[in-house]
């Protein structure tokens, strides 16, 4: 499917690994030049010269998003290297997991720290070269946590919900610019933080139950929604969280169907 997106500067944090590599990968393949972020240079270097070494735009850049002064400066760099900054993809995140009575101050702070004043640090240095685009947008990842929370997830469900408020807020403020600003909400999408596809099977098929598509989703699928979003078929699109969690808990029990079916 062609997106429109080979004159587009795309920024996307948390890029070394996991879903954020993916989804640089497809940005990439998609014909927009790519900015990989993350905290460790190793992985988004590998994806930036993998993506230079077949004739494609993309560079490598190290950013701790808890640290203004390097999301300031590693942004100001991309604009410099490519000549303005059109899409900026905040992916970067941390699971902090435990019960709110044993959860240590430290813990909750970083997790907030990271998932929500890191999205902000990162939309706050991008806002000056996106309201010179013409095609200027902001996708911050949420989670079906910010939908629907799971015990022990205090943490991670808070600093989600947040996200998707602090998008909307955002949204507000920037459409004068007709900058776009939307968050998505993955859901079980199986990575090496939630070691979903290692789970013994009895708790796997638990958690495959409550999706209405009985199957884990593919950072791929995540991807694909973000093309989307970052390009001019979503112009009218802004404010909103899209769920892309396979219909988890569209229904109170997925499974009954399934079981139906004889499928389950």
């Amino acid at each position: 499917m062609e997106w429109g997106l080979s004159d587009r500067v795309v920024v996307v944090t948390g890029a070394g690994r996991g879903i954020g590599r993916t989804i640089a990968e497809r940005f990439s393949e998609a014909g927009a030049t790519v900015a990989a972020l993350d905290v460790v240079l190793d992985g988004v270097r590998e994806f930036a010269d993998a993506a230079t070494a077949e004739g494609r735009r993309a560079g490598a850049f190290a950013v701790d998003v808890t640290d203004s002064a390097t999301v300031v400066a590693a942004l100001a760099e991309v604009a410099e290297q490519f000549g303005g900054i059109d899409v900026v993809v905040n992916n970067a995140g941390i699971n902090v997991d435990g019960p709110v009575e044993e959860l240590s101050d430290t813990a909750f702070s970083h997790c907030l720290d990271v998932n929500v004043t890191g999205v902000f640090r990162v939309c706050q240095a991008s806002i000056p070269y996106l309201k010179r685009s013409e095609h200027g947008r902001i996708i911050n990842a949420a989670s079906f946590a910010a939908i629907v929370p799971s015990v022990g997830s205090a943490a991670y469900a808070a600093s989600k919900a947040a996200v998707v408020q602090f998008t909307r807020v955002l949204a507000g403020e920037l459409g004068p610019w007709d900058v776009t600003v939307n968050a998505y909400a993955p859901g079980m999408i199986p990575t090496g933080m939630n070691g979903f596809a290692e789970m013994p099977q009895e708790a796997q098929d638990r958690l495959l139950d409550t999706l209405t598509l009985r199957r884990w989703g593919d950072a791929a699928e995540v991807a694909d929604l973000l093309l989307f979003l970052a390009s001019d078929a979503s112009r009218y699109i802004t404010g909103t969280l899209v769920d892309v969690s396979g219909g988890k808990l569209a229904t109170q029990l997925p499974a009954k169907a399934y079981e139906r079916a004889g499928l389950r």
